[in-house]
């Protein structure tokens, strides 16, 4: 379990089949703004993840029930509303059930040429901004398997899954004039998909606070346990500072 746990880690997203790990290209991020506060937003994200990443990626450290508790998918009781949830779960599996996926390991290595990581832990392992510029920079490529690249890990063996939702996007090179390999300077959206630009930038904004709090469910608790902390460190430090006054009033 803890090879497997390592390995997920390692590989992010997908990578070259055969190849070893991709590595990322050296291109600048792109700032993603993150607030786990709006669960509205972590609502709308999950909801993406489940329609179009969830066939292929597991989440197997996070459990449905507690996705449902924190994301507000609740009865007014405080209970768990199995109608709500039900819209998330496209599986056999139960309410108290890790997030798996319904597609066998060896069937996605035939597919695939390798096995889609989990991706419970890539916000904290890579980080916002390299998931939000990951899911920005595909664009199409013929020459690929599944008809497309990326331009911050190139060669990467995932299709383009949001595409219908961006639609076409192509790569312009820039001028060459030293013979040498032409170099992407940047995309370009040629056909439009379901969404225009200000839409898809937001869907893939809620998605990445999506995987931002299957990363670290607890955030929110440990800053507000934090406050309080600090706050007691504070007071703690004053009566501190008197009695070292006191001790040495004593001493003079």
């Amino acid at each position: 379990m803890m090879r497997r746990l390592l390995i997920a880690c390692v590989m992010g997203f997908w990578t070259v089949s055969g190849a070893g790990a991709a590595t990322s290209a050296d291109i600048d991020m792109l700032p993603v703004k993150i607030d786990l506060r709006d669960q509205t937003k972590i609502q709308r994200g999950a909801r993406s993840f489940m329609n179009y990443c969830s066939g292929c990626h597991s989440l197997r450290y996070l459990r449905y029930s507690r996705m449902a508790e924190d994301l507000g998918l609740t009865t007014f009781a405080g209970e768990i509303d199995k109608d709500l949830l039900s819209n998330l779960i496209f599986t056999t599996a139960k309410v108290h059930d890790p997030i798996h996926i319904a597609m066998p390991p060896a069937d996605a290595r035939e597919w695939f040429g390798i096995v889609p990581p989990d991706l419970t832990l890539t916000a904290r392992e890579r980080g916002a901004n390299w998931i939000y510029t990951y899911l920005k920079s595909f664009y199409v490529d013929s020459a690929r398997p599944f008809g497309t690249n990326n331009l911050l890990v190139p060669d990467v063996a995932m299709p383009n899954v949001l595409e219908p939702l961006i639609g076409r996007v192509v790569a312009v090179h820039a001028p060459n004039t030293s013979g040498e390999k032409p170099r992407i300077s940047h995309l370009a959206l040629v056909e439009q998909g379901t969404m225009n630009q200000q839409e898809f930038d937001s869907t893939v904004e809620d998605l990445v606070n999506f995987l931002v709090y299957v990363a670290e469910p607890v955030q929110l608790i440990r800053y507000r346990i934090g406050a309080w902390v600090m706050a007691f460190l504070a007071i703690f430090l004053i009566v501190a500072s008197l009695l070292k006054k006191s001790y040495w009033r004593n001493i003079h």
